[in-house]
């Protein structure tokens, strides 16, 4: 008797738990099934997709959207945006490559990185000190930023010949590129400083209802700062293992890689208006943009189309985000 009681509502409690759990991963969850079907499709069409050449270079492809992805996630769940990142990546990389020709490569590695902690300083501190909305404050930073990069290498590539600094975009450990190892890295560092610190719970705080965590005492104004000096931090690492990859420094380096940063996020079930993240959902959103850039090459498609493919897919996750991801939060409240 007490078994036909306990059973059932074992059972619903299940039920619960598991409508509990897809709801709240709902964002991960169907980009996840935006990937497998892309690996399906792609492994049908060409036989070269699916060798383990092509996806280890895949990995370290979408190696610096991953790492600025996790950074942009903190920004995009304040409430917040950086559009400067791929400027960044441009000065960084360029500036990597000048640097290193007149200074020790660990001198010039380590100042490359305070560099774009800077930038991403500046732009924090016009936000949360200078009260400026953050869209206004970064877009001037692409074209400002972009344009120093343009001025101290006269449009010129540098070549990059350090044997310390190449191992950052060529380098292997167990049959994966260092850029892949620094992505996975950031991942798990950005995993758990968003779900389990104190500074995690600020951020989505301040997306979600900054006023009542003013009142708390909370210096939201900081934890602006935090995030966005984060996603030059991040950015000025992805402008390094650019240039070590290609074994120069361009100023033309992260072109449109804002966009593409963007759009993984969003893709990833990150909340446009704030309050609501994803850093496992960011990731397999770089991978996913990643997968999909790699397919249409393989497959011979124009290369024009990628961008066009990656503006489109932008839209597309936008409306979702909106509609979608919204009314299943809205079911859940």
């Amino acid at each position: 008797m007490s078994t036909r009681t306990v059973t059932p509502a074992r059972a619903s409690t299940r039920r619960g738990a598991r409508q509990d759990f897809v709801t709240r991963n709902f964002g991960v969850l169907s980009i996840l099934a935006v990937l497998a079907v892309l690996f399906v499709f792609f492994s049908v069409q060409t036989d070269a997709f699916l060798t383990s050449n092509n996806l280890v270079n895949v990995a370290r492809q979408v190696a610096p959207t991953v790492i600025v992805a996790v950074a942009m996630t903190f920004v995009i769940t304040t409430g917040n945006i950086d559009l400067s990142v791929g400027s960044i990546v441009g000065l960084t990389a360029a500036s990597l490559a000048i640097l290193a020709e007149s200074r020790n490569p660990l001198v010039a590695l380590m100042l490359t990185l305070v560099l774009g902690a800077g930038i991403g300083l500046i732009n924090g501190a016009l936000t949360a000190f200078g009260k400026l909305q953050s869209f206004i404050v970064t877009l001037a930073a692409l074209t400002a930023v972009r344009g120093v990069a343009l001025l101290i290498t006269d449009g010129y590539s540098t070549p990059i010949t350090s044997d310390v600094l190449l191992p950052i975009g060529n380098g292997k450990l167990a049959g994966l590129y260092t850029p892949t190892w620094i992505a996975l890295v950031a991942v798990l560092l950005g995993w758990y400083v968003f779900n389990h610190t104190r500074f995690g719970r600020y951020v989505v705080a301040v997306g979600s209802n900054a006023e009542s965590l003013r009142r708390a005492g909370v210096d939201v104004r900081r934890i602006q700062l935090a995030v966005l000096t984060l996603t030059g931090l991040a950015a000025g690492l992805a402008g390094i293992i650019t240039a070590a990859r290609l074994a120069s420094g361009s100023s033309n380096s992260g072109t449109l890689f804002e966009l593409e940063v963007i759009t993984a996020v969003v893709l990833g079930g990150t909340a446009l208006m704030g309050g609501k993240g994803s850093i496992v959902g960011s990731a397999i959103g770089a991978i996913t943009l990643g997968v999909i850039s790699n397919g249409l090459v393989l497959l011979r498609v124009d290369v024009y189309w990628v961008p066009i493919t990656q503006g489109l897919i932008l839209i597309v996750a936008i409306l979702l985000n909106a509609k979608l991801f919204g009314r299943i939060s809205g079911q859940r409240g």
